[in-house]
């Protein structure tokens, strides 16, 4: 029975990655919101009093004034388009936030693995000793069950008719294809946030600059309380759709790269089993 790697994912992954976009958001919130001092009311003019009745005045009493052009304005003051554009781009954070933690544990286990199969798999006397030393969740242990089932099948007399190094070679490449399928898995979401996320923020801006028009052409003037709402809206959005697609495209390159470093791996260890499991092929013919 052969045994696939298996990759789990942790809920903790998926609260860490609404975490990390919930800073993200706070980030831009605190960016886009300022605090300005209220205009202080003039003091009454002093009237005349006796010397001893005298008393200092009160210092002038700032107060924060929350910023109305901020995501808080934009989510509660914006339309159904507004808020789905916000809707979608914390969707597509989340998802790559989540998929981009997932990808880097699957990353560490698989080059944890080829590490252990370096270390204990060539050092026993056997092929099967050397599976049993694996984990079975390992990539290494699965391309070696199936290398050696494959050894094992070749003795049918419908599968004798084929030469047993494209026999063994076949078998380990499909395995090798299989890891290389699940890593794969999830990049290209990844991709996907990165190539489209900008132009989803895009269309807030346009859409947030089309009311901004439309407030000019209602009021029938230009004034700067007419403008300002709207156009501050989407700047908003442009920013939040770089700041989503920015780690997304970083993500995505860097995965990539971990991911052939451990294709490089298995490849290595297919090779060499390869071989071996050809010599021990032979032997077993040549003993019939």
């Amino acid at each position: 029975m052969s045994i696939k790697p298996q990759i789990r994912t942790p809920l903790r992954t998926l609260l860490a990655a609404l975490l990390l976009t919930l800073a993200s958001a706070g980030l831009l919130t605190g960016a886009a919101q300022a605090q300005t001092p209220a205009a202080s009311t003039p003091a009454p003019a002093a009237t005349p009093a006796p010397a001893t009745d005298s008393k200092p005045m009160p210092a002038a009493a700032t107060e924060t004034v929350e910023n109305p052009y901020g995501i808080d304005a934009l989510w509660k003051q914006g339309d159904f388009v507004s808020r789905g554009t916000l809707i979608i781009l914390i969707i597509m954070s989340m998802g790559s936030w989540y998929i981009g933690i997932i990808k880097l544990i699957e990353q560490g286990k698989l080059l944890s693995q080829a590490k252990d199969a370096g270390e204990k798999f060539w050092k026993t006397n056997s092929i099967q000793d050397g599976i049993r030393t694996l984990h079975e969740d390992s990539a290494f242990r699965y391309i070696a069950e199936e290398g050696l089932k494959a050894t094992d099948n070749h003795g049918s007399a419908l599968l004798e008719q084929i030469d047993l190094n494209s026999w063994i070679g076949m078998a380990i490449q499909r395995a090798i294809d299989t890891i290389g399928n699940r890593l794969q898995g999830g990049l290209a979401f990844l991709a996907t946030v990165g190539s489209t996320a900008p132009f989803v923020g895009l269309f807030g801006t346009v859409w947030g600059i089309y009311h901004a028009l439309t407030a000019i052409g209602i009021a029938g003037q230009a004034s700067i309380d007419k403008v300002a709402g709207p156009v501050g809206e989407s700047l908003i959005m442009t920013a939040m759709g770089l700041a989503v697609a920015v780690p997304a495209v970083l993500g995505y390159n860097w995965l990539v790269r971990r991911n052939k470093v451990g294709m490089e791996n298995v490849r290595h260890f297919s090779s060499e089993l390869h071989m071996v499991l050809l010599s021990k092929g032979k032997t077993t013919a040549k003993a019939k």
